[in-house]
């Protein structure tokens, strides 16, 4: 074992993990089998989450590169090696998107009547509409500004589309002109529709903000001569941390403002057909104090996300994956009451093939019934105009006791829910912000009900946000619950989230950062002894990312005993299968289809008792020993063989929309033999999704 593997080879690089995602989502981008528009919703998602691997990933190896190039990595790489393999993926992952966005969705949108224009492809006619358009609409909200001595490079903000242009000549006061920038601020719209008059053939013809600035740039410089004019976008680094603050909201407020300007982990530079200048590209490098290394040349329009503006200005809804509505679990029928049916017995709900109304209404039932005496609620990811939150607000507005921890390190969503905690603070809720150190990533909701003269729990749990758009798009098992004890074990994790000092110990739910992480390595551990001695040893798992090295490391433990492991990871997956003496009896899989898959699910087989488990937590560091998250035991024997197939074996039988890891890391995409079987489609028909 120790000649035949090399140690340094057992764990993949978690960036290197999330390029080969984005790579398996681009392969849906050029399927001629998805709706057109969601071709373009596919590029786009990659594009965005290419951001956020430089705000976040890559700039996190980036600052630990100048601190210590030779540090090693878990995967056994160095920091600077690691940076190599990943700038040279993330160069073929633009490759890639730009050949599938010129060579076949501009192709594809215009045999469909869509057509996006180049500068180059336009006539006169559209050149002067064109004109007019940014003389009203755009060059009066720009300013250039020329860089000199006496104007050095101004603040470059995060993502904001920026031109350089390159200057030669003087103008009317004798100063010579080298430099210009032009921020273009974000309130402009991207993508600009042309009217019919100068459409092509009548149809939908669009020409993109860039393109219109650029063709007219030089209005903004008369009498001087153009060299060349690039957009540009700078990508910033916006994770953040706070240690202790007296005042944990004004330090989110003031780490937020600052995260526009803080240190540059990318300068992507669009080519046009202009000669760009090296020393162009040296002064924004020196001036934004990053190397070459951090350049990418861009062959795509600059934030080709904001391009995702023309599925909503195009209504095509032809072009589009047709709309649904959900079924509704059998003991939830149309005129059932909600705290009847819930006393009856634990009830399952798995979206977004089932509605996910059910939740609402219980925050809804919360606000009328008299009988409900208290709420408690988590927030990690709500979006605005949440209907939760308004029913929160409401039940605090009656004087109902409203106790609701806000996650203000949500990424991405801080200023949300800063908004939203002065909201239901300003109502009478009282609102927490967790425990410092810790994000507050469990998903819970408590209602108190007196009944009978006693009180009772009302709880739902589950794998997925309260978020009422990702609840149409995310798949998420969601268990309401009357089971006291479990209900029981909710109410302490909120006492230890607003409290001070340790709540007594959980009974049944699985808690990190505390019982959760030796819980998994116990139950594997499990499967290890009853292979050894003559049992049965299975494990399956579904969640977003493996890449945990200890769990890792027991998983290989079990492979060499002889367990049978099948995991279905959406995501980053650091564990290597399929190798001899190592994995050979793991075996990966990831699915990318309509639907994005979120449910986390872990079974063990345990010599017939079929563990099985929900959870919000996925298998990494920062999950099992850095947030606090929730695992669920499954004792309901129907509502587990539900689970079981629903989210474990459908998965694990799709040779439709999967693919299978290799055991370097990269993926095959499962080819059928025999009948196609797709996992979203089954659910989608098992579970009483229709189509509008």
């Amino acid at each position: 074992m120790e000649s035949a593997i090399d140690k340094n080879k057992l764990y993949l690089n978690r960036e290197l993990g999330l390029i080969e995602f984005y790579n398996r989502v681009m392969d849906k981008a050029r399927d001629n089998n998805v709706p057109l528009l969601e071709r373009l919703n596919y590029l786009g998602i990659v594009y965005k989450n290419c951001d956020e691997l430089f705000e976040v990933y890559i700039s996190k190896l980036i600052k630990l590169q100048k601190a210590n190039p030779a540090f090693i990595l878990p995967d056994g790489l160095t920091v600077s090696n690691a940076l190599k393999l990943i700038r040279s993926a993330v160069t073929d992952l633009y490759a890639n998107m730009h050949n599938v966005y010129h060579n076949e969705l501009i192709p594809a949108l215009a045999f469909n009547k869509i057509h996006i224009l180049s500068a180059s492809e336009l006539n006169n006619e559209q050149k002067n509409w064109i004109y007019d358009y940014f003389l009203n609409e755009i060059k009066p909200v720009l300013t250039p500004i020329s860089i000199d001595s006496r104007h050095p490079l101004p603040k470059i903000p995060n993502k904001n589309l920026h031109f350089v242009v390159s200057l030669s000549g003087s103008d009317k006061f004798g100063r010579d002109a080298n430099l210009a920038i032009i921020e273009v601020p974000r309130a402009l719209k991207r993508i600009v529709k042309l009217p019919l008059e100068v459409s092509i053939n009548g149809e939908d013809t669009y020409i993109l903000l860039q393109d219109i600035i650029k063709l007219n740039i030089s209005d903004f410089f008369y009498g001087i001569t153009i060299n060349g004019c690039f957009p540009f976008r700078v990508t910033r680094t916006a994770d953040f941390s706070i240690t202790n603050s007296e005042n944990l909201r004004d330090a989110v407020i003031n780490k937020i403002d600052n995260r526009k300007y803080a240190e540059c982990s990318r300068l992507e530079l669009g080519l046009t057909n202009d000669i760009l200048n090296d020393k162009i590209i040296e002064y924004l490098l020196n001036q934004l104090n990053i190397t070459r290394d951090e350049l990418y040349f861009v062959n795509i329009p600059v934030n080709l996300a904001r391009l995702l503006e023309l599925i909503q200005l195009v209504k095509r809804p032809d072009l589009m994956f047709p709309k649904f509505i959900p079924g509704m679990p059998a003991e939830l029928k149309r005129g059932i009451d909600l705290f009847k049916a819930m006393n009856k017995g634990d009830i399952l709900i798995h979206t977004p093939y089932q509605s996910f109304d059910p939740v609402f209404e219980l925050t809804k039932k919360a606000v009328t019934d008299p009988n409900v005496v208290a709420i408690k609620m988590t927030l990690y990811r709500t979006g605005e105009d949440s209907e939760i939150v308004q029913n929160l607000i409401k039940a605090a507005k009656l004087g109902k006791q409203v106790i609701v921890s806000v996650e203000l390190f949500a990424r991405f969503d801080e200023e949300i829910n800063l908004e939203l905690s002065e909201q239901l603070e300003a109502a009478g809720a009282n609102v927490v912000y967790g425990v410092m150190g810790y994000k507050v990533h469990a998903k819970m909701l408590l209602l108190v009900r007196r009944e009978n003269n006693k009180l009772r729990y009302y709880t739902h749990l589950g794998t997925g946000n309260y978020h009422q758009v990702t609840a149409k798009l995310y798949t998420d098992f969601n268990l309401l619950t009357t089971n006291q004890e479990i209900s029981r074990d909710v109410d302490n994790i909120f006492t230890q989230i607003a409290g001070v000092g340790v709540a007594e110990n959980l009974n049944y739910l699985y808690q990190a950062p505390f019982a959760l992480y030796p819980m998994l390595v116990e139950s594997i551990e499990r499967e290890i002894y009853n292979v050894k001695n003559g049992g049965i040893g299975e494990i399956k798992a579904k969640m977003n990312s493996l890449i945990e090295p200890k769990i890792i490391n027991a998983l290989y433990r079990a492979s060499q005993a002889g367990v049978k492991i099948q995991l279905i990871i959406r995501g980053a997956c650091s564990l290597r299968p399929g190798i001899s003496g190592l994995s050979e009896n793991i075996q990966v899989k990831s699915i990318v289809g309509c639907f994005l898959e979120h449910h986390r699910v872990f079974y063990f087989y345990n010599n017939g008792s079929h563990d099985l488990y929900i959870s919000s937590a996925d298998w990494m560091d920062r999950n099992l020993f850095r947030r606090i998250e929730t695992c669920i035991p499954i004792f309901d024997k129907k509502i587990k063989r539900r689970i079981i197939i629903e989210g474990l074996n459908s998965y694990i039988k799709d040779n439709s929309n999967s693919w299978v890891m290799l055991g370097d890391g990269s993926y095959k995409k499962t080819v059928s033999r025999g009948q196609k079987f797709s996992a979203q489609d089954y659910l989608m028909k098992k579970l009483g999704l229709k189509y509008a």
